[in-house]
Formats: structure tokens, sequence, C-alpha cells
């Protein structure tokens, strides 16, 4: 185990669930659940559909109150949460530079996270009309910009084609060292949930399992639910992706998101 690893895993958390439980309609959305997040972890959550991840991210968010247990926390918290959908009404004529004003943040890191995210050239497009993968990009460079204690992504690969995953998952790699932040990630994609997650928790109303990717994907919980077949995808991605090739990027070292080609 490496000394990162370690420390994580040693240090105070952030945050914690203990013995969390949520009755919705006398249905048990959440039982008895035992979940950390450590400052400058990476979590990536999974779970069939109907598991509670949902609802477990809403108590993390305050959104939704438990019926039993504790949210524990050591100090007050910023989170920034990215939905899965985000779709502003067409009768409000948002621009990328708008929604971005909403939030304070320094001029130089404001222009390093425009840049990174690849959004320069979005600045003056309305919200409404942007692509899947470019909203993507602008919501991820919003909660950026509000220097979270806890970055939430929620299925962050809608929308974006093959390049743009591999790109956004370096890229996510890096920020909480970058950022000082811990990342917490919803993801279906059992293919791209080994991209640097220093730990995976399967939820199905319970945490089935949690640990290292490659540990728990020999859990019995997790091959009940996923299958024996299913293993998780390793890739290492020192490069950035233009077009079908792959080759190192030649005008920027640092993890970024290229802009989406023009049709």
């Amino acid at each position: 185990m490496s000394a990162v690893s370690q420390q994580i895993i040693t240090a105070q958390p952030l945050i914690a669930l203990d013995k969390i439980s949520v009755r919705i309609d006398e249905i048990d959305i959440l039982k008895n659940v035992d979940f950390t997040l450590h400052e400058q972890e990476i979590v990536t959550l999974i779970g069939p559909n109907g598991a509670g991840k949902s609802t477990l991210i809403k108590v993390l968010l305050g959104i939704v109150k438990a019926n039993s247990g504790k949210v524990l926390s050591q100090q007050k918290l910023k989170f920034s949460y990215v939905p899965q959908k985000f779709n502003p009404s067409h009768s409000l004529p948002l621009r990328v530079q708008d929604l971005l004003a909403l939030e304070k943040c320094d001029a130089t890191k404001k222009a390093e996270i425009i840049r990174d995210t690849g959004i320069t050239q979005l600045q003056n497009s309305k919200v409404q009309q942007l692509s899947g993968g470019e909203r993507q990009r602008v919501l991820l460079a919003r909660a950026l910009l509000r220097q979270p204690h806890i970055l939430v992504l929620d299925e962050p690969m809608q929308g974006l084609d093959i390049q743009s995953e591999a790109e956004l998952y370096d890229y996510v790699r890096s920020l909480p060292l970058k950022y000082n932040c811990a990342v917490l990630m919803v993801s279906h994609d059992l293919q791209w949930v080994m991209q640097g997650t220093h730990r995976v928790v399967c939820l199905n109303k319970h945490i089935c399992c949690s640990g290292l990717p490659e540990n728990v994907q020999q859990h019995p919980e997790y091959q009940a639910i996923f299958g024996t077949n299913r293993v998780f995808y390793q890739h290492h991605h020192d490069h950035c992706a233009h077009g079908d090739s792959a080759i190192p990027c030649q005008h920027d070292s640092r993890p970024h998101i290229h802009p989406e080609p023009e049709a």
C-alpha cells in the first residue's frame, strides 16, 4: 500500500455517516450505512438502479434527513455537486459566462479552470444550446470555481465521447492535490471505475463491500450484483487523445480536457 493511501486511511475523515438509515413511504432506501470520505480522497460509488446512491448523496449534502444515524464532520464543509442532467428553461437566456459568474473565484484560478475544462470558446454560448458533453464540462468548471472541500460528480460521463471520457478522468484524478478537495463520484460505468479511484464503495441499500477496486470485484456481493465476468478496465493515461490515435499532447503537459471538435 502506498504512503498516500495509508495517509488517507489513517487521517481524520472530512465527513462520516454513522449507521444511517432512510425510510420513505414504508420502504427502506438506506439501511445502517457507514461511510467515510477523507481529505484528497477519490471514492467511486457503484451499485444497481434503486440501490440508494442518490439518497446517500442527498444525505451527505444535507438535502435528505436520515430517520436514524448521524452525519459527522470536523468542520463546516463546502460541497460542489455536478448533476447528471441540467436543463435550464429556454425562456431564461443564460450564457456560460453568466453561469460561471455566479461563483466568486480568484481571476487567475478561474482562467486556469476555464482553460483546463476546455470551455474557453464557450463563454458567450447559451447554456441551452450546448451539447451534452459541453454542458458537463461547464458544470464541472462551475463546481470547481466554488473551491469545495468535497466535489460530488453524479455520472459525469453523460454525453461525453470516448476521448473526452479519458481526458475527464485524468483531469478528475489531478483535482485532489491541485485544489485540495475530496472527490465522490457516482458511476454505472464499471469499465472506468479503476481510473484513479482510491476506493470503491458498492451500495445496495447497505454497504455491500468497500476497498480497492481489484479487491471489491472479487467480493461475493459485488459478483452477485454485477456478475463474475465484469472486470474493471485498467488503462494508464499519460497522453491526450487527438482523433483516433493517442499521442503525447505537445501543447500542455497538465491534465486537461480538449474542446469538442467543430462539426
